[in-house]
């Protein structure tokens, strides 16, 4: 026989708590991922469906990445985009497949790692990565609706009184996202299907229209290639120069992170189970090479023609070209009805691609943060989190005045930091393996975008240090939030097996007498000293039969955790043994639970503790252990309002 209770999360809670107010049981009524971190998504859908939900990220790229590869490159723009495809398809594209493998439940690159780093070298590890994950989802979000509101504007028939506002616009288009989430995102996959199968066929068809103008046209290969071997000199020299402007454009590579973050949504096989989803994985390759093929083609052949068929001018900012190379050609070559067409396209999934980014932070930040105490208890539900991200946003499109080309650094910094921690995690896993050959050829990539990534900071700091601000911001708020949530019941549940059940079950009436001791003192006289001081301070009774509770600090950064109890005797006492990651609040919830499931009123017997009470509270911030006796007692009172039925603390 075992006892068991499960705590209910705090948000569940409160959002049923009879007399909260509309709005509040409004914004908490629908939980983000559970803290057990496996999403439960409603239904799965076929892989190529769920590629277009990674897809309004990933190919939405083609509404600005052309017009900036120009700018950047200018004539090298097809070399080093024939750099960025190679990268794509022999480094980003294996390493995904990795982790897709490794990570079947969308967990991601960031957990690889956090298994590798123990403690809180771990977490703050995570904290980081979530910062610049962070700054690759809200600028996905802020770059694309401002690129939409600069197609919107350049339209030939929008309203005059449109130029001049992109800001307005952008943030208007946020507060559209946001209203979707906070409606209930639930045909997501559907609206991107439709939204991605018409925006790569029109830029098929403005494409295939623009390689048939060069060929009528004549000549502007040719006058490529003598401006490009005039102003670059042999090849060896062009391919060095487009290896180096390659970092400029690892924007191209965007998408690939959601593309694992979005994997539970993939339909399995009848014989998959939790442990080997070996279908859903097999749909998440396909995603993911079906993806990459597609969108390589696409950068090829859009970084070609934008190159040949567009003057240099005109990617200049403020030219009509700057950040809308593809929407350039289509009004020019196939008139302005087909251009508006395709602008209404482009505005479609630009605007979409932010719900891409927001569902990879609503899948990140309650996997982490919330399980480590580092967010409030309402960061598991869906809508307040919507309304703090969409806030971020709107902020970051103020200061970058709805800049496509400013947030480009931003957006590449934390695209390459995502890409790199994943081919650092697949290496280190192929080694731990044994797997020499993938080990070497994962390194290689590792290598590769580590470089980049160095190279995009020291070319664009802006980037790098917009994506500091992220991660600082993330660390501060969460050590604060962790500080202000130091007293809260931390156990997800508590089971008790035979032997202890059997402790606390044995006396009928009266008290359960509990007396604190120190795991790392198992002699048996620490035991029989301990027992005479609580006995001589707290005058028990000559028939009181106390117990020992032992609590033992396994990982002190770990927040919430599940509490197995075990009854053992040693020396002749009666020991209750507890495994977790701090003391009070594992002592506070075992008290509880005792009362809950006996009925009787438990007391513990602490000795105060030695050292500075401001030193000792700081230790029990970040060991767990510390000033434990009053932060029981504080924990207790937060936990249990009614005095009458909170369990007694002592300390003598």
């Amino acid at each position: 026989m075992s006892s068991s209770v499960r705590t209910p999360p705090r948000a569940q809670t409160q959002a049923q708590a009879p007399g909260r107010k509309r709005l509040g049981r409004w914004l908490l009524n629908e939980p983000a991922q559970p803290s057990t971190h496996q999403p439960e998504p409603e239904r799965t859908q076929p892989w190529w469906k769920v590629m277009c939900l990674t897809g309004v990220d990933y190919f939405s790229t083609l509404g600005y990445q052309p017009a900036i590869a120009a700018a950047a490159a200018g004539v090298l723009s097809p070399l080093a985009t024939l750099v960025l495809v190679a990268v794509t398809l022999f480094g980003a594209l294996p390493v995904y497949k990795r982790v897709a493998s490794e990570s079947p439940r969308g967990e991601g690159s960031i957990a690889m790692l956090e298994k590798l780093l123990p403690k809180w070298r771990g977490k703050v590890f995570v904290l980081v990565l979530l910062g610049f994950a962070a700054t690759s989802f809200l600028i996905t979000m802020t770059l694309s609706a401002a690129d939409a509101s600069a197609h919107l504007i350049e339209n030939p028939f929008a309203p005059s009184w449109l130029e001049g506002q992109q800001i307005l616009i952008t943030v208007v288009f946020l507060g559209l996202l946001s209203g979707v989430f906070l409606r209930g995102f639930r045909e997501a996959i559907g609206i991107a299907v439709v939204l991605v199968a018409l925006f790569l066929v029109l830029n098929l068809c403005v494409v295939v229209v623009s390689v048939v103008q060069i060929v009528e046209q004549g000549g502007l290969v040719g006058n490529w290639w003598s401006a490009l071997t005039t102003q670059h000199g042999n090849p060896l020299i062009m391919l060095g120069l487009a290896v180096l402007i390659f970092p400029r454009l690892a924007l191209g590579l965007s998408g690939f992170e959601t593309g694992v973050v979005v994997m539970p949504q993939i339909d399995g096989k009848p014989g998959d189970t939790e442990e080997n989803p070996a279908g859903r994985i097999a749909g998440a390759h396909r995603l993911l090479t079906s993806a990459a093929l597609i969108m390589s083609g696409f950068l090829i052949a859009s970084s070609f023609v934008t190159t040949l068929l567009i003057p240099a001018a005109a990617f200049e900012e403020g030219g009509p070209a700057n950040g809308r190379a593809l929407a350039y050609l289509a009004h020019r070559y196939l008139g302005d009805g087909f251009g508006t067409a395709y602008d209404i396209s482009t505005i479609g999934i630009l605007w979409f691609a932010g719900a891409s980014a927001m569902t990879g932070l609503l899948n990140l930040v309650p996997r982490y943060l919330p399980r480590y105490g580092m967010a409030p208890a309402w960061a598991k539900a869906v809508r307040p989190l919507v309304l703090v991200i969409t806030l971020i946003a709107i902020l970051v499109t103020v200061f970058f005045r709805a800049d496509v080309e400013a947030q480009g650094g931003a957006y590449a910094t934390g695209v390459l930091a995502l890409i790199t921690s994943a081919s650092v995690a697949v290496t280190l896993s192929a080694h731990r393996k044994g797997q020499r050959g993938r080990t070497i050829g994962f390194g290689i990539a590792a290598v590769v975008f580590v470089l980049t990534t160095a190279v995009n900071m020291i070319e664009r700091p802006d980037g790098l240090k917009i994506a500091t601000c992220f991660v600082l911001g993330i660390i501060v708020i969460s050590f604060i939030s962790r500080s202000r949530r130091a007293f809260e019941l931390r156990a997800t549940s508590i089971r008790m097996d035979e032997t202890a059940l059997s402790f606390v079950s044995s006396q009928d009436d009266g008290d359960i007498l509990l007396i604190a001791h120190e795991p790392k003192r198992l002699s048996s006289s620490a035991y029989r000293h301990k027992l005479q001081h609580a006995c001589a301070v707290s005058h028990f009774p000559s028939s009181a039969r106390p117990l020992f509770i032992e609590v033992t600090v396994d990982d002190s950064s770990d927040f919430e955790t599940e509490l197995q109890v075990r009854g053992v005797v040693r020396h002749g006492y009666r020991i209750l043994e507890v495994h977790s990651s701090n003391v009070p609040n594992t002592i506070a919830a075992v008290m509880l639970h005792v009362r809950d499931i006996t009925g009787l009123m438990p007391h513990v017997y602490f000795r105060w503790t030695e050292g500075d009470p401001v030193a000792n509270l700081f230790k029990f911030l970040f060991t767990g252990e510390g000033e434990i006796a009053p932060v029981t007692r504080e924990v207790l009172r937060a936990a249990e309002p009614d005095v009458t039925r909170r369990p007694w603390v002592h300390v003598g």
